[in-house]
């Protein structure tokens, strides 16, 4: 496989990844929890790769996704004391989490590749430079095929939860009256959001992967009034953002990463100067309508 076709791709499934469990984050209100999830998993990686020395191993993305975890879990925990309000609790969890992963990185491991500006800005081109070859052809990506794996588990944890995730979404007390178990269905949502989060810095940065998961969603919340219609447009939003942010990056020489999350940011902006402007033209149109009055057939208000 060409080179930059495989980083397209890399790019383009990694959007999706973020863009799936992305609808829910946002309807929820739980964007910056994404962020703080983001800058938590380093102590993870740093502890994943202590006990295997291996930057490849899967047990990083585990390591990461579990300290993920400890943020949404540690916020819950606090916000449930009733002592903090708002997103103070995220405030407190994850920067100590990521001081910690800072600090341990400086003292035990500042030989290696795995520094704080790698897990927060991460690179589309690095993580496309391993190959995986099967009888000597090159079939993309070793990455690539890494973020399809995630793909695959959230979009079939997503499609067996849809209505369910719904339910406590829009009504989580009601979803509780009827039986549904949502304190153990946020929390493997949320680890499933860790995990993808973890496995997408490696390419978009724990920073970026912020836009790559809320953008989408925000820009189809805008437009779509159905569940199902809102999935359809936030994927369209990622492919597309991804596909134009990449060849722009591509073409002016400028990071990937980057140039993606700012083709999502453009598109949402776009998206929501043109509701607004419906918006008003319909105001202003009806507005017109009312001071014109009822027009008969004689065609006098009178």
């Amino acid at each position: 496989m060409n080179y930059v076709v495989g980083i397209m791709l890399l790019a383009v499934v990694t959007a999706v990844a973020c863009a799936l469990p992305g609808v829910f984050v946002v309807l929820r209100r739980d964007s910056m929890l994404v962020d703080a999830i983001g800058h938590a998993v380093l102590p993870g990686i740093v502890v994943g790769y202590a006990l295997t020395r291996d930057l490849n191993s899967p047990w990083l993305i585990v390591g990461a996704a579990l300290a993920g975890l400890v943020v949404v879990l540690g916020s819950e925990w606090l916000a449930s004391t009733r002592l903090l309000t708002g997103d103070s609790p995220q405030g407190l969890v994850f920067p100590a989490l990521f001081s910690a992963g800072v600090i341990m990185v400086s003292l035990d491991f500042a030989d290696i590749h795995l520094d704080t500006h790698a897990v927060l800005v991460g690179d589309l081109n690095l993580a496309a430079f391993a190959q995986w070859y099967v009888g000597g052809v090159s079939i993309g990506p070793r990455y690539l095929y890494v973020m399809l794996a995630v793909l695959a588990v959230m979009a079939g944890f997503l499609v067996t939860f849809f209505r369910v995730l719904t339910m406590t979404t829009f009504d989580p007390a009601f979803a509780a009256s009827a039986g549904v178990r949502t304190r153990w269905l946020n929390t493997a949502f949320m680890f499933l959001v860790s995990v993808t989060v973890t496995a997408a810095f490696h390419a978009a940065g724990a920073v970026l992967v912020l836009a790559l998961m809320v953008v989408p969603a925000a820009t189809a919340l805008q437009v779509a009034r159905q569940m199902s219609t809102m999935v359809l447009v936030s994927l369209l939003v990622a492919v597309g953002g991804s596909l134009v942010g990449f060849w722009a990056a591509y073409a002016l020489d400028a990071a990937t990463s980057a140039g993606i999350a700012f083709v999502h940011g453009l598109l949402f902006t776009l998206v929501h100067l043109s509701v607004r402007g419906r918006r008003r033209w319909e105001r202003f149109r009806d507005a017109s309508r009312v001071e014109r009055g009822p027009v008969g057939l004689g065609g006098s208000a009178l």
